[in-house]
Parts: structure tokens; sequence; C-alpha cells
């Protein structure tokens, strides 16, 4: 979502601006309520939870709204509410002390060789597709469009969680909104210089830590043809317990984390160990049937499955129905699955997803 600011603005605008920081409480509703969902996006790039973004927007309305009269009109009111969030941001982040760090326990099944654990982001949260839609509409060029659907994606979101907060606040200002040196200065109260400096090692350290594969991402609103192939095979396996299909569909490498719970593993073989004692009657593992729901999440393909549960007997009353197990959001690379994040079923209801199925 690059996004050049500018400094004009129509009369209509100045005499709204005029009016809200007057007190019309209409007036400032105008004029901060088509903004409420790229400062939300904002937010969630800088915090990586949708919850807290959302928290976050409505205390930078709040606090706009009672340092209206401090409004000189020096940039965009828009500029000036970007600002007013992204020391919100900065203020959480410092509260909460959030910084991404390698897991600490061990995986849920050992790949067989040393592996580098992923990055343990336990407050990630993913977001459905239809709420990010409006980032990526194409009216600003295929290059913008490009960049926004790539800094949405969870892996970005993972990676710039490593990045201290100011770092993270200058390089997604500068890389992703598109703003001038000069103007992401004023936003942090800093320097131009400092600016550069702090842009530099972000990037830096921000290339660390995305996938090797960055360089090959082309990420698109919809899955393409071969992603589409794939997800009917992913859905197939799981609803067919068929291992052997897959293990076609996986990458060698492939990583699954399951914020916010500490667990994970890598590689193909530990990934197919787990699935294959989910998939076994006669495993404690075992689930029952599944029934798989494909969706989307951050401009990603996703999959809400469902498990029969007819084992259980402390829940007789739903016996027999599919209930809401695990939300996998896939990454794809090269016609293999590299990544997949599983977040649990109470984020089904953001996909306007039942948590029971008949």
């Amino acid at each position: 979502m690059v996004e050049e600011q500018d400094g004009g603005g129509s009369a209509e605008d100045a005499a709204m601006v005029g009016a809200a920081s007057a007190g019309d409480k209409g007036a400032f509703g105008a004029l901060v309520e088509p903004l409420r969902w790229e400062l939300r996006v904002h937010c969630y790039r800088m915090l990586g939870s949708y919850d807290d973004a959302e928290d976050i927007v409505q205390e930078t309305f709040l606090r706009a709204w009672r340092r209206r009269e401090t409004y000189e009109g020096r940039s965009t009111f828009r500029a000036w509410l970007y600002r007013i969030a992204t020391n919100a941001c900065l203020d959480l982040i410092d509260r909460n002390k959030r910084r991404a760090a390698p897991y600490r326990v061990p995986p849920l099944v050992e790949s067989g060789t040393p592996v580098q654990p992923p990055a343990d982001v336990s407050w990630l949260q993913p977001v459905p597709d239809r709420l990010l839609e409006p980032a990526v509409d194409g009216a600003e060029g295929p290059e913008a469009v490009a960049v926004a659907r790539e800094t949405i994606e969870l892996a970005f979101l993972v990676a710039i969680q490593h990045l201290p907060a100011r770092q993270r606040a200058v390089l997604i200002t500068r890389d992703v909104l598109g703003w001038p040196a000069t103007e992401t200065a004023a936003l942090l109260d800093t320097s131009v210089a400092s600016v550069k400096s702090t842009l530099q090692r972000a990037r830096a350290t921000l290339r660390q830590h995305l996938p090797q594969r960055r360089e090959d991402w082309a990420p698109s609103a919809e899955p393409s043809t071969d992603e589409r192939a794939l997800l009917r095979r992913y859905v197939q396996a799981h609803q067919q317990a068929d291992l052997d299909m897959l293990t076609g569909l996986l990458a060698e490498d492939v990583r699954m984390t399951m914020p916010p719970h500490p667990a994970w593993l890598v590689g193909r073989d530990a990934l197919l160990t787990l699935t294959g004692q989910v998939f076994d009657s006669g495993s404690e593992w075992y689930h029952g049937r599944w029934h798989c729901v494909v969706t989307g999440a951050n401009l990603q393909p996703a999959v809400a499955h469902y498990a029969e549960h007819s084992r259980a007997p402390e829940t007789k009353d739903l016996t027999g129905r599919f209930r809401g197990q695990v939300l996998d959001v896939l990454r794809i690379d090269g016609g293999r699955i590299t990544a997949i994040t599983s977040f649990a079923p109470r984020h089904f209801a953001a996909f306007g997803l039942p948590l029971v199925l008949p």
C-alpha cells in the first residue's frame, strides 16, 4: 500500500477540519471514519495483532479528539492521524515488551536432523481477506499492489516483529506507505539523517528473517490455477486421511507454527509423523473424520478444518457433528507448501464460519 502524502486539500476539507477543531463531532467523524480501515491495517502491520490494532485505532481517534485544537495544518489531517496512531503503537509495544525470538521449547516431533526453530510470535493473529481487500484495489498500479500484498502476509508480519519498535515504524512508513524521509522524520519527531540510518538497519535485519524464497514472491488476490489445485488436494488429503497425497504437497523444509501455543515443527517428515498420528484411529491424537472449508487469510490460501471427535465421551451432545479444530494459513512457493500457520477455532467467527457443522 504505497501511499504518497500530499500537503494539499480542498477548501471544503479545510472548512471541515476547522469545524472539527472547533468541536463539531459530526465534522470530526466525517474526517476520521474514512481513514479507519487504512489506520487499522497500518497498526496491524506494526503490532501483528488485529485485536490490538482495532484497540489502537479507537485510542487514536480518542487522542485526536482530545487534542483536536493542536492540529496546526502543517501536514494533512491524515498524516496527523498517522502520527498519533504510530505513537500509540509505540506506546503499546513499549508497555508489553513483545519481541519475536526463536522458540525455546522442543518441536512437537523431532526432524532427525538439527533445525533452527522458527520465530515465536504468540500474539500473531490472522485477518480474513474481506477485511484487507481495500489495500489491494489496484488503484495505485501493480507495483504498489505487490507491496501491499507482500507486507500483509504472515511471513512479513512475523519478520518485522524482530525489529525494535522505532525501526519497525520507519520501515513501514518509508517502504510500505511510501512516505518521504522528511515526513517520516516529522512523524517520529527525529531527523532525516536518523530516519535514513534507521531504515538501513531495519532493512538489513528484515532480510535476515524473511523466508529464503522472498525474491520469488508473487502473491495475488486470488490463488493461481495451480494453487487452487494444490488446495483441493490438501483438502482431499485431510478428508480422506491420505498421507501419500499430503506428502506430495509439502516442501522438504516446511514449517508449522501454532500461535499462541508454543508448538512448532520443521521438516516434511516431522509434519507427516504428526499428521499420521492424527489420521490413525488407534492413536491418542486421533480426532475422527475431517471436513475442510477453503477460505483466505492475509491474502494467502487458508483452510478451516473441522473434526468429528466421535470418540470424545465428554461431548456426547456434539457426537456426529464436525467441530472447528484449526485454521491453517498456507504459504505456497514453487508449487509446494512451505509454511503452515495454524490458529485456534476462536478465529472462525471472523471468517464467517460456524464452530459446529451439522
